[in-house]
């Protein structure tokens, strides 16, 4: 039997034990059909992250499907809900989830080693809900971040970005001109 153990945000049972871990992010953008900018958050902690920029996001806790994990992590993250749209399909292999099942291509964040388990990433692009009064969503960094930046048309790769998020934003660059293409069609 696989034990289990709190998470530190009292949000459920995390693995242990080496069982991968899946965590999820957005990609959020001003527009899903034509993106052109791109939002990114610079991380204050843990200290060997600080400073570096991700997508915003976290862990997907027992219970929560990976979309649910997302809303609730923008919110806690950011105080901002979204709207998902495509899945950037990661190039690497799935991971079985305790509770979940196949993950089907992920983004490999950490291969399991003696330092932990396996982390696995799904992306999704993403845009900002309008807040409750109607008005333009103002994300905030509430928790784990500093700095947070729109970067526009070309200046995606502008930022020090996590090592593991180099390769998801030229996923997303190679999409963006996809979908632009489609676009002016």
């Amino acid at each position: 039997m696989t034990s289990r153990a709190e998470s530190p945000g009292g949000h459920g049972q995390v693995p242990v034990n080496g069982e991968p871990r899946l965590v999820v992010a957005a990609a959020i953008t001003d527009d899903l059909d034509s993106p052109q900018l791109l939002f990114a958050a610079r991380r204050n902690a843990p200290p060997v992250f600080a400073g570096l920029w991700e997508f915003p996001g976290g862990k997907v806790d027992e219970g929560e499907s990976p979309e649910e994990a997302l809303h609730r992590e923008l919110a806690e993250e950011l105080g901002v809900e979204v709207e998902l749209g495509d899945e950037i399909v990661g190039p690497d292999a799935p991971a079985e989830l305790p509770g979940i099942g196949s993950t089907g291509p992920v983004w490999e964040l950490r291969a399991p080693d003696a330092a932990g388990p396996r982390l696995v990433m799904r992306v999704w692009w993403a845009t900002l809900k309008p807040s409750a009064d109607g008005g333009e969503p103002q994300p905030q960094p509430l928790e784990d971040h500093d700095l947070l930046r729109w970067l526009e048309p070309g200046a995606w790769r502008d930022v020090p970005w996590l090592p593991a998020d180099e390769r998801i934003v030229e996923a997303l660059l190679r999409d963006a001109v996809e979908r632009n293409r489609r676009g002016w069609c």
